[in-house]
């Protein structure tokens, strides 16, 4: 069985009796795009059951009726979504409109950044060197001694 969407656990949630006296407050629904590309929840279809508030829930989706009468799955149309990570060509489109939205830094900010690092750097590294000076010379002429 397929995961379950959020849209169908909210739906699922709201059919539900609240475990809680007076239960969640309420909200509005939130109109988003659903996998047929429409913003709206899809409605159901004449045929399909509906089910009601109390009862048990359905054990699954409601299969479609098909207009042919064959038990053939029903093939995506080409003005549905594209199936994430279904091929490179996609993932190299996704991954060039995601950098467009990026707010890249201006060539001053760079800079200052760049300069931040080296010198932290060369302070971290002056630290460490004279560190590893000390111990060298305690283990020299303490130590082993």
């Amino acid at each position: 069985m397929a995961r379950q969407t959020r849209q169908e656990r909210r739906a699922r949630r709201a059919q539900q009796e609240p475990a809680l006296a007076g239960g969640p407050p309420q909200r509005p629904p939130v109109a988003r795009p659903t996998a047929q590309g429409d913003s709206e929840p899809r409605r159901p279809q004449p045929g399909e059951e509906r089910h009601l508030a109390g009862g048990p829930p359905p054990s699954g989706p409601t299969p479609r009726p098909t207009t042919s009468g064959d038990a053939e799955p029903r093939r995506p149309r080409a003005d549905e979504r594209h199936i994430p990570g279904s091929g490179p060509i996609h993932f190299v489109q996704e991954s060039i409109a995601e950098l467009k939205k990026v707010e890249w830094p201006s060539q001053k900010a760079v800079v200052s950044g760049t300069a931040v690092v080296l010198i932290a750097c060369v302070i971290v590294g002056t630290y460490l060197w004279l560190n590893d000076q000390l111990w060298q010379y305690l283990v020299k002429h303490v130590v082993l001694r």
